[in-house]
């Protein structure tokens, strides 16, 4: 190193062959050249002619005087001025670091004392090539080559290596191993044969890597000091992952350190119960620090909890947004139960206190909040916070602006210690979907700790009990609503049936040309479409006629497709996605139809510009339940149906009326209220659920959600299919027996509404049958006793006083197992069917009917 340093000052290159000759020399072969020409010209001034001579001396002058000129305007350099090239080769020559130029074939064009002093060369001659000198060492030379390769490529580099003695002989360094750099690089600058230079630089770094080793070490043994403390750590940044934890810590929550990786993991991953939320109330003013000790429970990796105290310091960028932080662990998981101390006791409570599920704030005589729990924290995260609180927040601040008189009034009750405080129910002060309820306690004894405190308040997020009782409230409206449509429809069945009945009395006397034709029409027309509403009412009240078949929906969307196209006009488009491999459904094909024609309609008059109708099935299974969010939804595989427009949207104070009976937005004349709710019904008794999900401006979408039908053995089964069909809609059309004349079959009539009885027995009397009266199910078994059974068939209606139908039909069955028997109700038949023995037949006919309505029934089942 000494020779290195004495090189290095001297600033003389071992080699330089890249010099060019110096000034003096060309100075003295000039004057060499000249004197020689002056004595030829004195040896041979005979000889020489003089024309030659004047020649001669021309051609020199005119050299001269091109050479003055050319010095003169600097195109010729008298005495060489120094050089931009001389700096960086005095560079060369004084650094510290062994430097070497060599050509593209690894000659040496360049070496500086020190790599000569590096190496121990003493002179020229024995200066060697890296390669020469390095060639002993099989690490030293496989560095050599691929910083040469990279050279060939135009690319620099450097690398690090280790020999087991110096390259000098005698270095002052000392005779073990020794750490070297080699870097390469090309040369800014061509050489001789225009082809480039490459510049090695080589250094001894022994005592740089002893330094780093030596700060390692001490590193080292600084994080076996941390990792192995008798208190854990861990950092944390901005976003709370950890990047640090150490092994105390690790082996308290039982993580394995050989698998944890910088920022895998987060706080909320360690921190048990809402103790995040005491965490993340630290808060630092900006730009500052702020440390705070917390008391809270740890999550092993196994779940169970370990009862800490923290230490915990955060940062604040000078913006005021969180920084990184640093946390000591201390465990308090070693306490005697048995003998704890006061401290050891408070610091217990601490811990229930901030995992207790219930929000809890205590408050002084003027409301201002003095400490709370971690709950409370977390549940009011938005409105206060920690270092809101330490500047004197008060707790009004956390109830809606409408319900802080009564808070007040509460906490003034609670300073005056007053024991029956009623609880307080208030919406979040910034959400107002979000239910509170409140409950302040006075606090009788006052403690040293906290002489102002004045009240405890509990707080108890109630929102989802809300919208419980919102929904209940709903459903009992809906349910009330539905009993009396029910009733109202049944009474109105049995009066449009007397209507019907006694219209078509009157229209087999009259004739096409009369006067009084037309207005019969009329009445018979006008009764039919009240049987429609009423039809509508039952069907909301889930009591209308239906007969459920096994479906599939794309089967029956593909065929109804066609005519809500029709339904629907040019200016609205119809896309269908159909789900793959859909689940079969039981409902009433052509009742479900009226959803889909009634859903359609609605969407098209929500798109009076035109627009898109689209509808959507697929399978719904039971895992996807909960994410609906309705607790009346039972857990069950469903087909989901969806009728989406893109249309007017509907407001969220209508979204919830619109099931409603007699609830509509159209214009007088233009609907009757009654749509949907036929829709929610049939929905509804088909075992389904139905939900809007609508947004002003962009559309609607209603979802219908069927139970999943699964074939199993059911024993009523095969007598349902022996039941006769008779017609339940729209008979004309239906086909009927040829003949429907009575041949003097008897039919016992049991009905306790004497209009419909009355028009029944005339137009069955009519038709030929011989018909025998009763007001009720008692008096049609007196009737059946007086005539000794000798009825054909029995007509009656399933609700009335004293003895209902079914009840009738299980009393006949005990003495005539084979009387045939037509039930006649405007309730739906599986209203009351399940309440029949499993092996009953009979045949169902609903109200209101016509009399060919009655007729085909009557003759059909005696016909089966």
């Amino acid at each position: 190193m000494t020779r290195l340093r004495e090189a290095a000052d001297y600033q003389v290159p071992i080699v330089d062959r890249g010099t060019r000759p110096g000034t003096v020399l060309r100075i003295i072969l000039l004057a060499i050249v000249l004197t020689g020409s002056a004595l030829a010209f004195v040896v041979f001034k005979d000889q020489l002619e003089s024309e030659v001579v004047l020649g001669i001396l021309g051609v020199l002058a005119m050299a001269g005087i091109f050479f003055l000129v050319s010095s003169v305007i600097g195109f010729i350099e008298v005495m060489p001025q120094s050089r931009p090239d001389d700096l960086g080769r005095a560079f060369l020559d004084s650094h510290a670091d062994g430097m070497l130029v060599t050509d593209r074939k690894g000659r040496i064009v360049y070496a500086n004392a020190a790599y000569g002093a590096l190496t121990g060369a003493a002179g020229a001659a024995e200066v060697q090539s890296l390669e020469a000198v390095l060639s002993r060492n099989r690490e030293a030379t496989e560095a050599v080559y691929r910083l040469t390769n990279g050279l060939h490529e135009g690319k620099g580099g450097s690398e690090e290596f280790r020999l087991p003695r110096p390259l000098a002989p005698h270095s002052s360094g000392g005779s073990g191993a020794h750490w070297f750099r080699l870097g390469a690089q090309t040369m800014p600058v061509a050489g001789p044969a225009r082809q480039p230079l490459y510049l090695w630089q080589i250094a001894d770094i022994t005592s740089e890597r002893d330094e780093q080793e030596r700060f390692f070490k001490e590193l080292q043994n600084a994080i076996d000091y941390l990792d192995h403390a008798p208190a854990g750590f861990f950092s944390a940044g901005r976003k709370g992952e950890v990047f640090y934890i150490n092994a105390t810590l690790a082996d308290w929550l039982s993580i394995d350190l050989t698998k944890f990786q910088s920022g895998s993991m987060t706080v909320a991953d360690i921190v048990a119960g809402e103790g995040l939320a005491l965490i993340q109330s630290v808060q630092a003013e900006p730009g500052l620090k702020k440390t705070k000790m917390i008391d809270l429970d740890l999550r092993k990796a196994n779940g169970q909890s370990l009862p800490v105290r923290l230490v915990h310091r955060v940062s604040s960028t000078r913006d005021g947004a969180p920084g990184e932080s640093r946390t000591i662990v201390l465990s308090r998981g070693n306490e005697d139960d048995a003998g704890q101390s006061a401290s050891a006791a408070a610091m217990r409570f601490t811990r229930f206190f901030n995992n207790t599920p219930m929000a809890i704030a205590s408050v002084n005589g003027d409301g201002r909040i003095l400490s709370t729990n971690a709950p409370f924290l977390k549940l009011f995260s938005g409105v206060v916070s920690q270092g809101d609180m330490e500047k004197g927040a008060l707790l009004e601040a956390i109830v809606h602006e409408q319900d802080r008189p009564q808070l007040l009034t509460a906490l003034a009750a609670a300073k005056d210690r007053q024991s029956d405080i009623p609880p307080i129910d208030s919406r979040h002060p910034r959400d107002e979907g979000r239910y509170f309820r409140f409950y302040v306690n006075a606090v009788i004894d006052h403690n040293e700790q906290a002489p102002e405190e004045a009240a405890i308040v509990y707080a108890v997020e109630i929102t989802e009990q809300k919208a419980l009782e919102t929904q209940m409230a709903q459903t009992q409206k809906m349910n009330a609503v539905g009993t009396l449509a029910g009733g109202i429809a049944h009474d109105f069945n049995n009066v449009l049936t007397a209507i019907l009945l006694s219209s078509d009395h009157l229209l087999l006397s009259a004739r096409p040309a009369d006067a009084s034709f037309a207005d019969l029409m009329e009445i018979k027309r006008n009764a039919n479409r009240a049987a429609v509403l009423v039809r509508q009412l039952l069907a909301f009240s889930r009591k209308q006629t239906m007969r459920p078949t096994v479906l599939n929906l794309t089967d029956v969307i593909g065929d109804v497709r066609m005519l809500i196209d029709r339904m629907t006009g040019t200016h609205v488009r119809i896309d269908v996605d159909y789900g793959r491999d859909l689940w079969p459904v039981r409902t009433d094909l052509g009742q479900f139809e009226q959803v889909l024609l009634n859903l359609a309609v609605n969407a098209r008059d929500a798109m009076p510009e035109g627009g898109a109708i689209t509808l959507r099935t697929r399978n719904f299974p039971a895992a996807d339940v909960a994410s609906l969010n309705r607790r009346e939804v039972p857990v069950d595989d469903y087909v989901l149906v969806e009728v989406a427009d893109n249309g007017t949207g509907i407001a969220p104070d209508i979204l919830d009326k619109i099931f409603e009976p007699f609830f509509t937005t159209k214009e007088v004349g233009k609907g009757t209220g009654l749509g949907l709710s036929m829709v929610y019904g049939i929905v509804k008794q088909s075992g389904g659920y139905i939900y809007p999900v609508s947004e002003v401006g962009k559309g609607t979408t209603f979802r219908i959600f069927l139970p999943r039908h699964v074939e199993e053995a059911a024993p009523q089964a095969e007598a349902v299919a022996e039941r006769p069909a008779l017609p339940s809609s729209v008979p004309e059309k239906a086909s009927e027996p040829a003949d429907l004349t009575g041949d003097s079959a008897v039919v016992l009539l049991v009905e306790d509404e004497e209009a419909v009885r009355r028009g029944g027995k005339r137009m069955l009397e009519t038709r030929g049958y011989t018909v025998h009266e009763a007001g009720s199910g008692v008096e049609a078994l007196a009737v059946m006793e007086e005539l000794n059974g000798a009825v054909d068939i029995v007509v009656s209606d399933v609700v009335m006083p004293e003895m209902d139908g079914p009840t009738l039909l299980s009393e006949l069955r005990k003495t005539y197992p084979d009387m045939k028997f037509i039930f006649v109700s405007g309730y739906a038949e599986d209203a009351f069917a399940r309440n029949l023995p499993a092996d009953a037949k009979f045949g169902f006919l609903p109200k209101p009917f016509s009399l060919k309505q009655l007729a085909v029934a009557v003759r059909e089942m005696l016909d089966n």
